[in-house]
């Protein structure tokens, strides 16, 4: 998922991908499957809160405006020459729209400028979307499984190393300052339950590649291995290391957080670029743990990783001299 995702949702940039083909082109649908399209949108719209999530909210907003002007979505597709599957998407909140879908969609459907206005609101908000609703089950969560390539997981991180991150966000233009501040006030707020009377037990493997990306240089780097050093010391946590000879056997190969709730029930999160995703579905979650249970085994174990740890803590304190 790539430097973007910074620890599963932390500093995560909400990003709309432009281009020409945003959608299949008109045409390319039969008229059973065009029925089909239009169908299944009714069905899942009564389910769409609006109040969700941002894309929830845009996509309630794209269909009121559609059934206002008397239109379906194959018809709206005509008007702006997108496939009436990708409108269907959209207003289902399952997908963002494209800025030229946004403008086209307000033109066609006269909004002044509505859709186009949500769309600004969703590129632009604080934290990745989805990743509120993990962090307020998180927040209660018994036991967090973690696994993370690349970057420390955010509930593992120190201030310089996070605040290094999130300036690199601001310097390339994917954030604000005052986005940077409110991240990682949110973060430390999350970061506050691993020092409670009763905290949750973590679990966290790091591909090795955490421990040695240089993230805020070398005396950073120093000082966020000698956090997870004492990390390692706490009985709540245990910290292993998947090493690079894994290679292609690895068993997970993107970034992944399972959250034990208090009535045992298991859910998971992951991200794409754009979103973040809680799992609840019973059989996908428990696949998902499966392949954890997996990486566990084939991971350093506990020793091993701390010795992996205090290796790549020195080599920086070396070069930071």
């Amino acid at each position: 998922m790539g430097a973007p995702l910074v620890a599963l949702g932390d500093w995560s940039v909400t990003t709309c991908i432009h281009g020409g083909v945003d959608g299949a082109t008109i045409g390319s649908y039969g008229t059973d499957e065009l029925d089909w399209v239009q169908l299944r949108s009714r069905v899942n719209r009564r389910d769409l809160d609006p109040a969700s999530s941002p894309s929830a909210a845009l996509g309630v907003q794209l269909r009121r405006s559609r059934e206002a002007r008397g239109l379906t979505q194959v018809q709206l597709g005509e008007l702006i020459r997108f496939s009436a599957s990708y409108i269907s998407r959209i207003e289902r909140g399952v997908e963002s729209p494209s800025r030229r879908l946004a403008c086209e969609a307000d033109r066609a459907l006269e909004t002044g400028g509505t859709i186009e206005l949500m769309l600004d609101q969703l590129e632009h908000s604080v934290l990745i979307e989805g990743f509120p609703e993990f962090a307020e089950h998180e927040s209660h969560a018994t036991a967090i499984r973690l696994f993370e390539i690349g970057v420390v997981p955010g509930l593992l991180q120190v201030h310089s190393y996070a605040e290094a991150y999130e300036a690199a966000a601001v310097r390339q233009g994917h954030s604000t300052q005052a986005q940077a501040t409110e991240r990682l006030a949110f973060l430390e707020a999350r970061q506050s339950r691993l020092s409670d009377s009763r905290p949750p037990t973590v679990q966290a493997v790091l591909d090795a590649t955490c421990l040695i990306r240089p993230i805020g240089g070398h005396e950073v780097m120093a000082e966020q291995l000698r956090h997870l050093e004492a990390l390692s010391q706490r009985p709540t946590v245990v910290l292993q290391v998947a090493p690079l000879e894994l290679g292609e056997d690895r068993p997970l190969n993107y970034p992944l957080v399972l959250l034990v709730l208090p009535d045992r029930r298991v859910m998971g999160y992951t991200e794409t670029l754009q979103r973040g995703y809680l799992e609840r579905d019973a059989e996908t979650v428990a696949g998902w743990v499966g392949s954890y249970d997996r990486l566990q085994v084939e991971a350093l174990s506990q020793a091993a990783s701390l010795a992996f740890i205090r290796k790549a803590r020195k080599d920086f304190e070396d070069d930071a001299r």
